[in-house]
């Protein structure tokens, strides 16, 4: 059993998530639940992996082993039915990158990008960076869960003649996982207008039961046609630092496209540490994520139930899958500057502010659950003695 509760020194490591508060705000006790990383040791099997690798002493330049090809394949066939072929499988240093060598390979500068709003912010930061536009469609809440409004998107589509979508399921910061039929009349609306979808999948592991995940490109037989999935197995073990990523692309023209930019770039290169942890976390990895899963359950509850009954003004969006929570504050009347800033200087807490995830995000803040429960709950102390004054 993995001990959770377990409350690990992050101060010094150079940690962006507890280092960075001082850079950002030069204050020294914040209690962060903002960057999406956990406080969590990694599963046993991989820093044992990585430690024996390492007392071998010599860092030179890695191959791609089959085995790690195999691992990823049954993860995955297993896990959400999702068929792969070695050739269907290529790799990157993150998620982000991969949406940047997206966006270069499938569109050009000047090109409009349809995301959501709110999302996670490096899509657009990532369009905009590569000369394109984003094209941001509004998420609407019905019955406490976010939906896509389809009209909107086909809409944006025709008028700025978008060529590329960006997903992200299962959803961040607002915990969607999305169903069968959203994915399916989505994906139809894209097939039509001749729309690339590129999936980010990184936190498919992440999902709470009844909920579960299905990768796009399991919709329908025909949507690998027209989409490329990115996911990796740092998000559900918390590995971020060893930079490795999978892009899954069927497509063979849609496959030589990415792989001609990573070429330029650079980008396939990969470190032995990413190869060797991704492969030990999904072969040994199952055990470990079956009780994380219940332990972000349960921080989930636990916080939905606190805030009802000590901040019932804060309405919490429960997530259905990753560990990021969706807070919305507006019932204070607060500015988003001045949120933050009580946030901060009062409460003593970083959250992320939601207005980086984009315009529909006034108002709210994301929390990051993936924490001891004694953290968590400290955090939410100070939060509600701060706006309960």
């Amino acid at each position: 059993m993995t001990d959770f509760d377990q409350q690990l020194s992050r101060k010094n490591t150079n940690s962006v998530k507890w280092d960075g508060i001082v850079q950002t705000y030069h204050k020294e006790d914040l209690i962060p639940l903002w960057v999406a990383d956990m406080d969590f040791m990694a599963p046993t099997p991989v820093i044992e992996a990585l430690t024996n690798y390492s007392q071998q002493g010599i860092f030179g330049y890695s191959v791609t082993p089959d085995s790690l090809y195999e691992a990823i394949i049954a993860w995955e066939n297993e896990r959400y039915g999702y068929q792969l072929e070695k050739k269907d499988i290529l790799f990157s240093p993150g998620v982000v990158p991969s949406i940047g060598v997206a966006i270069q390979a499938y569109t050009k500068p000047g090109d409009t990008v349809l995301i959501h709003d709110p999302v996670y912010h490096p899509f657009a930061n990532m369009v905009k960076a590569n000369g394109r536009i984003p094209s941001a469609s509004p998420l609407h809440v019905v019955a406490g869960r976010f939906q896509m409004d389809l009209a909107d998107m086909e809409a944006r589509i025709k008028k700025d003649h978008i060529k590329l979508f960006i997903l992200c399921n299962p959803h961040n910061p607002g915990g969607r996982v999305w169903e069968q039929e959203e994915l399916l009349a989505v994906g139809r609306l894209c097939q039509k207008y001749g729309v690339i979808v590129v999936a980010d999948e990184i936190h498919q592991d992440l999902v709470f039961a009844p909920h579960r995940h299905i990768s796009f490109q399991t919709v329908a037989p025909d949507f690998a046609d027209f989409s490329l999935t990115l996911t990796a197995a740092t998000k559900t073990f918390n590995l971020a630092g060893i930079k490795h990523s999978m892009v899954y692309i069927k497509n063979p023209s849609l496959r030589k496209a990415f792989k001609d930019i990573q070429e330029m770039t650079e980008q396939a290169t990969i470190s032995t540490f990413g190869l060797l942890g991704t492969e030990t976390a999904y072969r040994q990895g199952g055990e470990w994520l079956t009780e994380l899963l219940a332990y972000l359950a349960e921080n989930s509850r636990f916080t939905q139930e606190y805030l009802a009954n000590h901040l019932p003004q804060v309405t919490m969006m429960a997530p259905e899958g990753t560990y990021l929570a969706w807070l919305d504050f507006s019932a204070f009347g607060l500015s988003d500057q001045q949120l933050q800033t009580k946030m901060i200087e009062e409460a003593g807490v970083v959250l992320n502010a939601g207005t980086i995830f984009g315009k529909q995000g006034t108002g709210h803040m994301r929390l990051n659950l993936a924490c001891p429960k004694a953290t968590l709950e400290a955090g939410l102390e100070r939060i509600v003695k701060a706006f309960q004054e």
